[in-house]
């Protein structure tokens, strides 16, 4: 509501009580009834509304009918005052309530959507400033040192640092080369960059985040849950208890006087409201999808944050999940040929395959890769490799499996090796080998470590070689793991910690691993800034890759249900014991507001600081 309105009401009930109790004025019926109304009808005019148009649909037991009833009942009984005071500061607390949680919900988009509305566009020759949503793709944008990327595209400049905070919440640099993607949201560090759009505003990776996070608070916690349906049973119980109040006395009491109990009836009726935890704890789950996003975690529920504080076990992939997933050539070796003439070959193979392997391989021969050798008949071998005619001559490239399947000889040690190889032969003869490893993420085995320092068990498990997961959950203190699994092996393996009575985490890639983060009761993705898989499959997604995140969500999921029941505990609380004191004659209407009100801001003020606490 507006709160001029509100204002007024305020100030003619402030002014009205000094004159009364102040000046000591009595003001006669036909001066202090209008007024009164007056700032009744100010204050509550949208609340009367709401009470009538929900009374005819039978809906009476809310939190409006409710206020109305009491402040109507006040002024029955000549409780001028105390009626618009009840009505006043009800609606003040209801202003504060919705303009806490508009706050909150603009503090959740501002976190991510920092896109600036107009950029430069490169437009035959000439740089022009238009409106980010009228670019189309494949047009050239330019960003100054120190402003935001507005539009996912690619990098035409050679080298650029970015800041990606807003995405990620890593203050870090970021750097990157020409054709890599950058994403709306990032800011360009110390120069000029030029990007090629390759997705409309609407359509960017940030937009399909925001649209993420906002449905989030729509998908309720199994807490709001049942505070909601508690306050449709409670309501009606309330109405009844009031009732009993008022009625039940006059058969025990001699000398019953009715408006004395009508009056306890109301008190009892106005601290019943139950918008303290209605209000209040939604707003707290708001607040924890808040600090989540801020440190570039991104829940798709409420009820995801409820999940993480019950997760015992967390059950990771390796590829990209612990590890970078950029496999790097670590060795080359070539026996009876060249190591330029073993490169040529290889690379040119595997040029033709789109394996992340192969890719490492032509990205680290190609100063030597002679674009002569042409390549012809080429047969991929599943879970073998490649076969190709090169100048008449049959090249293999793979695992030794292909050797051993073509019945080629080679140096048996290489399937000693914790990392993959890749062998080759030409002319059914073994030429040599390239070793390659993918690297940890710097932050694997700290995150490891803090998961079980916090008494969380937890499992790798890979569809990679099993000597090669051995080798990396040594290195990260991993006693549970296991390689060589197909993706139906992963869901047995998670099946059966299930059945333990586990609660699980699962933290994949968001496509291979799709049908264990189905499984699992909480689906983490490394989202990679958010990749349309893992938005589309995951429940929860990390946009930086960082495993070190994992332990970062839990903590946020135990800080908001921390203050969410102590929300819930400060109001039934302080409820109960007013309840009390009204029913008993104890506490008057002025007590009853002020406390349902001064209850329902602390738990607001309680709920919003989850929004600034530092992890």
């Amino acid at each position: 509501m507006s709160k001029w309105p509100l204002l007024t009401a305020l100030l003619i009930l402030f002014i009205m009580r000094v004159m009364e109790l102040g000046f000591k004025l009595s003001f006669p019926l036909g001066i202090a009834l209008p007024v009164y109304l007056i700032a009744f009808f100010l204050s509550g005019y949208q609340v009367l509304h709401l009470a009538w148009k929900k009374s005819l649909r039978f809906d009476f037991f809310n939190e409006f009918v409710l206020m109305s009833v009491a402040t109507i009942g006040a002024f029955c009984i000549g409780a001028y005052s105390e009626g618009v005071a009840v009505m006043v500061f009800y609606s003040i607390g209801e202003w504060f309530q919705d303009a806490a949680v508009d706050r909150a919900k603009r503090n959740i988009k501002s976190l991510l959507d920092t896109r600036p509305e107009e950029v430069d566009v490169i437009r035959d020759g000439q740089v022009s400033r238009i409106q980010a949503k009228d670019i189309r793709t494949e047009e050239i944008i330019q960003v100054k040192p120190g402003e935001k990327v507005a539009l996912d595209g690619l990098l035409l400049t050679e080298r650029a640092a970015f800041n990606t905070a807003a995405l990620t919440g890593e203050s870090k640099p970021d750097n990157k080369i020409k054709g890599e993607t950058i994403l709306a949201g990032m800011i360009s560090i110390n120069q000029l960059v030029d990007i090629q759009v390759k997705a409309l505003f609407k359509d960017s990776k940030l937009s399909k985040i925001l649209e993420l996070v906002q449905d989030a608070t729509s998908r309720k916690s199994k807490t709001q849950l049942f505070i909601s349906r508690f306050a449709a049973v409670y309501t009606p119980i309330v109405f009844l208890l009031a009732l009993f109040v008022v009625v039940l006395p006059y058969f025990f009491v001699k000398d019953y006087q009715f408006t004395d109990w009508l009056y306890r009836g109301l008190v009892f009726l106005v601290i019943s409201c139950p918008c303290a935890l209605v209000v209040s704890i939604p707003l707290g789950y708001f607040g924890g999808i808040g600090l989540a996003s801020r440190n570039g975690i991104l829940f798709k529920g409420a009820n995801f944050l409820d999940t993480m504080t019950k997760v015992d076990t967390v059950v990771m992939d390796k590829t990209g999940t612990l590890t970078k997933g950029v496999f790097e050539v670590q060795q080359v070796v070539a026996t009876g040929i060249t190591e330029s003439e073993f490169l040529q070959n290889i690379a040119a193979v595997e040029s033709k395959s789109s394996h992340p392997i192969a890719a490492a391989i032509v990205n680290y021969t190609r100063a030597d890769n002679n674009s002569d050798l042409e390549v012809s008949a080429l047969e991929e071998i599943p879970g073998h490799g490649l076969k190709a005619e090169i100048k008449g001559k049959t090249v293999l490239a793979g695992n030794t499996r292909l050797l051993r399947k073509f019945k080629i000889s080679y140096d048996q040690h290489i399937d000693e090796f914790s990392e993959t190889v890749v062998a080759m032969a030409i002319d059914n003869s073994y030429v040599g080998y390239v070793l390659i490893a993918d690297e940890l993420k710097a932050d694997a085995a700290a995150a490891v470590l803090a998961l079980q320092k916090a008494r969380i068990k937890v499992v790798m498990l890979s569809g990679d070689n099993q000597r090669v997961v051995k080798r990396v959950a040594a290195q990260l203190g991993i006693l549970d793991y296991a390689g060589d699994l197909l993706p139906e092996q992963k869901v047995e393996h998670l099946t059966a910690l299930k059945d333990e009575g586990r609660t699980i985490a699962f933290v994949g890639d968001g496509v291979n691993d799709a049908p264990v983060i189905a499984l699992a009761d909480a689906g983490i993705a490394m989202g990679g800034l958010g990749s349309d898989a893992a938005i589309e499959i995951a429940d929860i997604i990390i946009q930086n890759d960082q495993p070190s995140k994992i332990g970062t969500m839990i903590k946020v999921g135990h800080v908001t249900r921390n203050i969410v029941y102590q929300n819930i505990i400060l109001a039934l609380s302080v409820k109960v014991i007013v309840l009390i004191l009204g029913a008993g004659g104890l506490a008057n209407l002025w007590e009853a507001v002020i406390a349902d009100v001064g209850v329902a801001l602390l738990a607001i003020l309680n709920a919003i600081r989850i929004q600034k606490f530092k992890l």
